[in-house]
């Protein structure tokens, strides 16, 4: 039980990391192709904000993604008597 607790939380953070510098780069690259005015002076960084802001927005979602996949991985295998689960 510790084991996975411990598993959970390096996870989370594993995607609390992760998540929001994808999510970021996602949203820079598909502002950038799809409007044509990002990246323009008369832009004023708009696009990268927003793109920022639904990076850092996505940080929590992140985390509570990394917990749940090793709570359901840790489930599954106790489901097949496979190791000593949650």
């Amino acid at each position: 039980m510790v084991w996975t607790v411990v598993r959970a939380l390096i996870y989370g953070l594993v995607g609390l990391i992760c998540l929001p510098i994808i999510t970021t780069l996602l949203v820079l690259a598909l502002a950038h192709l799809f409007d044509p005015s990002c990246g323009t002076p008369g832009d004023s960084g708009g696009c990268e904000m927003g793109a920022v802001s639904i990076g850092v927005l996505a940080a929590l979602p992140g985390f509570a993604l990394g917990v749940a996949l090793t709570f359901f991985q840790a489930w599954r295998q106790r489901r097949r008597g496979q190791g000593p689960g949650l």
